[in-house]
Formats: C-alpha cells, sequence, structure tokens
C-alpha cells in the first residue's frame, strides 16, 4: 500500500528559481540543456520511477536475490525493468556522446538518483555502481579501454562495480591483499577475495566489469601501494568466462533486491587501470561519484517515507484535536491535527526541500569543476564539492534513516509491520550510513583533510558566499526572521573551525573528537544557507503575484519551522565541540 508520486514541481523550483542551472548552458557541450528540455527528461524520468520501479520495491525485498552455483537471480520483474530502463537510455544521461551517452549535466543525473532511490532503492544500485566504474574508467583508463568497456556500460548491457573491501580491511585499504602478478602480453593475473561487493553478481546484464584494488609485487607498503584494474566477468575478446566468481550474497538488514557479493578471485585476467601504485587517486573518483550518490539515497528514502506518512498523517483519524474538533462530521480528527504529528513531518518536510537544494547545488558546481571554460571557475566549484562531498553524505544519510524512523513512528503499529511499506525504508536507509566509508570517516575526512587544506581555500568557497549573503541581505524586512539565525548559527561555525583547527594542530584527537558534531554543525547552517535562499525567491514571487501561491507560502512556512526548530540544534554541536577531548576519551578501556 506504499505511495509514490515524483516531487516534480519541487524539483523545477531548486533547479530553476533557487540554483538558475540554466547557467550550465553557457559551458560548452551543454549549450542543448535547457530548462524545458531538462524538464521533459526528467519528467520521463519520474514515469518510469512511478509506474515501473516503485511497484517492484515491495515485492523485490519480500523475494530478494537468490543464489546458487556462483549465479544470482534478481526478483521477479527486475529484468524486465533494467531492460526498460537500459532501453530508455537512462544510464547514459551524464555519459560522454562520445561512447554514446547523452552528454546532459550531471545535475539531471542526481535529479534522476534521488527519484531513482524514492522509487527501488535495491534497484538503483546496480546503474548505481556501474556509474562509478564509468567515471574510473572514463578518467583513468587508456583509449582502448574506454573503447571496450565505455559504450557498453553506457547502454547498461554491460554493468559494473567497485572491488574495494576485504574480509579483514574496509576503511584502511593500506592493509589489502589481493595481488596482481603481472604478465607478458601486458594483463595481470589477480588473487584474492573482496566481501561486501554491491551487485557484484546478477542476471541483469551480459556482462559485468569489476574494478578491483589489488598489489603488485613490487609495491611499497600502506595505500601507496594499491593498484586498480579492470576485470570483466567474461573477457571481451571472446566472451570466454574469466578467473571472478561470487561465492555467496550476504543476508542483509536491508537492500534485499540488491546483491551483495563475495567476490573471489583466482588468477582473474586484469588490466591496469591509470598509473601502477597510485589506485587510491583512482579510488576517489569513483568514491567522490559514489559518495554523492549515497547522498542521494539518503534523500531519496527520505522523501518516499515522509510521502507515505504524510497520507497515513491524512486518512488516519485518532481523538480530537486538542483545541476542539477540526471535523465534527467524523469520529475522530486525523491525526494530521496533532502537534507532535506535526513536527515529524515538518521535520521531514523541511528535511528533503532544504536537502533536496543542498545536493543539486553539489550536482551543478560538479559540473562546472568538471566542464567549465574557466580554470578559475572550475578550481572553485571542485573546492566546493571536494567540501560538500563528506558533508551531505553523511548529513542526508544520517537523515534518511531518522525520517524513515520518524514516518514508522507517524504510522504507529502500522509502522512496524509489512504492509504499509515503511518499515522496509528504515532497513534500507541504515545501509547508507555504513557504506562508501562511514560517517564517521566522512567527518574525520572533514576536519582532517578539507579543514586544512590549500590552506583553508576549500572552507572559503563555502564562508564567502555565505558571508555575503548575509551581508547583502541583513536589511530585508523580509528576511529578519531568517537572517539574524542564520548570521548567529554561522558565526559559531566559524568559532568552532578556528578552535577545532587549533586545538587539532596540537593535538589530532581533539580534533577527530569533534569531527561529527562538527560535521553535523556544519551542515545545518549550510541548510540554513539553502533554506533562506528558498525564502527568498519564494517571498519573491509571492509579491510578483507568479505562480502557485499555496506553494511559495508552504515554503515560507517551513523555512520557518527549519529556522525555529531544527536549525537550533546546530547550537547543541557547537557546545560539545567546545567541550573538547577529555569526556570522550578520559575513560580506560577496562572501564567501559
Amino acid at each position: 500500500m506504499p505511495v509514490y508520486s515524483a516531487p516534480m514541481e519541487n524539483i523545477k523550483f531548486i533547479l530553476h528559481d533557487v540554483l538558475g542551472s540554466e547557467s550550465l548552458t553557457e559551458i560548452p557541450g551543454f549549450e542543448d540543456a535547457s530548462a524545458d528540455l531538462v524538464d521533459q527528461i526528467l519528467e520521463e524520468g519520474a514515469k518510469i520511477c512511478e509506474n515501473t520501479l516503485f511497484p517492484l520495491n515491495q515485492s523485490g525485498d519480500e523475494e530478494g536475490c537468490t543464489w546458487k552455483d556462483g549465479e544470482v537471480t534478481t526478483p521477479k520483474g527486475f529484468k524486465e525493468a533494467y531492460d526498460e530502463f537500459t532501453q530508455g537510455g537512462w544510464c547514459g544521461v551524464s555519459a560522454d556522446p562520445e561512447f554514446g551517452g547523452m552528454g546532459l549535466p550531471m545535475l539531471v543525473n542526481t535529479v534522476m538518483q534521488e527519484m531513482i532511490c524514492s522509487s527501488n532503492f535495491s534497484f538503483g544500485m546496480y546503474p548505481g555502481l556501474s556509474q562509478g566504474a564509468y567515471e574510473a574508467l572514463h578518467h583513468f583508463g587508456t583509449q582502448e579501454q574506454k573503447e571496450t568497456y565505455l559504450p557498453k556500460l553506457v547502454t547498461g548491457e554491460w554493468s559494473g562495480t567497485m572491488c574495494l573491501t576485504e574480509p579483514h580491511c574496509g576503511t584502511d585499504l593500506g592493509l589489502i591483499r589481493s595481488k596482481a602478478d603481472p604478465q607478458d602480453d601486458g594483463s595481470h593475473k589477480i588473487t584474492g577475495t573482496k566481501i561486501f561487493i554491491s551487485a557484484g553478481e546478477h542476471d541483469l546484464s551480459s556482462n559485468i566489469i569489476h574494478l578491483v584494488l589489488a598489489k603488485l609485487p613490487d609495491a611499497p607498503d600502506g595505500v601507496k601501494g594499491i593498484s586498480l584494474f579492470v576485470v570483466p566477468k567474461f573477457l571481451p575478446e571472446d566472451m570466454s568466462r574469466n578467473g571472478i566468481a561470487c561465492g555467496s550474497i550476504e543476508h542483509k538488514m536491508g537492500i534485499h533486491a540488491n546483491s551483495t557479493c563475495v567476490m573471489n578471485l583466482e588468477d582473474a585476467k586484469g588490466w591496469l587501470v591509470g598509473e601502477k601504485h597510485k589506485g587510491l587517486k583512482a579510488m576517489f573518483v569513483m568514491m567522490n561519484a559514489a559518495r554523492l550518490g549515497v547522498a542521494m539515497q539518503g534523500l531519496g528514502i527520505a522523501e518516499v517515507a515522509y510521502q507515505n506518512a504524510l497520507a497515513y498523517a491524512k486518512d488516519r483519524v485518532q481523538m480530537r484535536a486538542l483545541d476542539g474538533a477540526k471535523y465534527p462530521d467524523k469520529p475522530a480528527d486525523p491525526i494530521i491535527v496533532h502537534p507532535d504529528v506535526r513536527r515529524m513531518l515538518l521535520t521531514s518536510k523541511a528535511f528533503c526541500e532544504g536537502a533536496r537544494a543542498m545536493s543539486y547545488w553539489v550536482g551543478m558546481n560538479l559540473d562546472i569543476s568538471l566542464h567549465h571554460p574557466d580554470p578559475a571557475k572550475k578550481k572553485e566549484a571542485d573546492d566546493l564539492v571536494q567540501l560538500m562531498t563528506p558533508i551531505v553524505k553523511a548529513y542526508q544519510t544520517d537523515m534518511g534513516f531518522e525520517i524513515s524512523s520518524l514516518a514508522m513512528q507517524v504510522h504507529g503499529g502500522h509502522g512496524y509491520i509489512r504492509e504499509y511499506g515503511v518499515e522496509q525504508y528504515a532497513r534500507d536507509a541504515r545501509i547508507a550510513m555504513i557504506y562508501e566509508g562511514t560517517n564517521g570517516i566522512q567527518a574525520l575526512d572533514l576536519v582532517g583533510r578539507k579543514m586544512g587544506q590549500h590552506m583553508g581555500r576549500y572552507l572559503r568557497r563555502f564562508f564567502h558566499p555565505v558571508s555575503e549573503f548575509i551581508e547583502e541581505n541583513q536589511a530585508n524586512a523580509d528576511l529578519q526572521e531568517f537572517i539574524f539565525p542564520l548570521a548567529k548559527s554561522f558565526a559559531k561555525l566559524q568559532q568552532s573551525t578556528a578552535i577545532i583547527a587549533q586545538k587539532g594542530m596540537k593535538d589530532p584527537t581533539e580534533a577527530g573528537a569533534a569531527s561529527v558534531d562538527y560535521l553535523r554543525q556544519f551542515a545545518l547552517v549550510a541548510m540554513g544557507y539553502m533554506w533562506i535562499q528558498m525564502a527568498k525567491v519564494a517571498q519573491e514571487k509571492l509579491e510578483s503575484g507568479e505562480g502557485d501561491k499555496k506553494f511559495y507560502e508552504s515554503k515560507i512556512k517551513t523555512a520557518r519551522f527549519f529556522f525555529s526548530r531544527m536549525l537550533p540544534e546546530a547550537d547543541w554541536h557547537f557546545k560539545a565541540i567546545m567541550s573538547g577531548k577529555d569526556s570522550l576519551m578520559e575513560m580506560e578501556e577496562d572501564e567501559f
């Protein structure tokens, strides 16, 4: 009984009115990506999400994937849906036209990722992993590798994976044991075991292209000895079976319809991608693309959970409103009249709309960083993407799980049973906080790498525009209720940044102890920056009489809720940061 409708009005508002995404048409190669064309493509994308992928979500969860003799079968209907998806060209929305892609901005693909994740989280992981493989090969592959693999990845005839994790190491990839022995023909024989490989084996595509991390015989210790290899399931020259196979699939809490595989390599034939011992660099290209994709999973699952909670709250009648009956013709009022239900719904709505603006903003800057003809603008955009990627990944996946939990709470007892579908959203959402770098690792990346990199240059790409916006709008009467809370929270973010930098230089544990609170504080301020821009645009639309009055009034009311009920959380994180490391670190291990 779950429901989902792509939030096209909100999507268009962010793309066109808030971000002005049509400015991307000024970039060579994107000239034809007008607002009208982008809207048409996204509306078609919404149809396949709503009509093909969403109806398979609950049944796919209940059936799951099955493994037999090294082969994996996906749930009923998934193969047909994948064929429809690939035939529609959805695997190549933002791919290079040289290899058969549409050549549209990555921003369009980012929006599609949200809708796909809302409609069928597990299904979306199959083409999502292919995109990571495509990006690595497109950036670092030889011309021969590009010509061999990219056209088929773009059509979806072949799919891709990332094979990083091993039984004894996840985050610390310097510990990997997989070996690559050079052969006379320029290939390598690769041996090892990889675990937690999403979409590592399935029946959707005719070949699976694995990007595998391994070490050459002369590799130095640690991460400086990692190399990246392309290892196809079937060898392209004759489609003979390669020495890589699925040993088993994991039995998991959620994402049942996606195969999470143990992959065994025994003298598997592979080819070096990029420079030897430089696999970490190539891996981060895959990981950054994947982390933004995972951020969209957090948003996507939150959106569909919110939609279901809202539908239930409007339909379910229980008790009367505290100030008297609102629907006297009914035996009780719909639960949406109750303050706590409204708190949960408004938290969900404010998050989804704010996160949509924030992640689309990052997606738009990703396009600028990759394609803008001005090197200075490319660098500025890349700085912002590098800074914001760990923030959107961690915050949006944390909140994806939280919003899913709130949706269950709105449903009461019905939320805990399968019939209504929302318990699946909580189970599916939980993995996004873990994979592609746990959220604690994202926080360490933010304070350990991004904060001090290039003498704070990354931070300035966020701090400067926020500071300028506050200064330019501080006298705007329509924004007073928003501008001062934002300015106050922003000032505290700058203060905590300085304190962490100062303490962290003397004691890295101080920075580590503050990292998770700092990331959440940063995310809330960033979302406040998005919400005040949305409120400003909505106010301007109301004054001009344009568009749907109720839509814009709702935006301002939601902004008011965010600034009064959600942004104050940043103060709590500020206080936790200021408390230092002692309360975390003083306890001896045997005292736990």
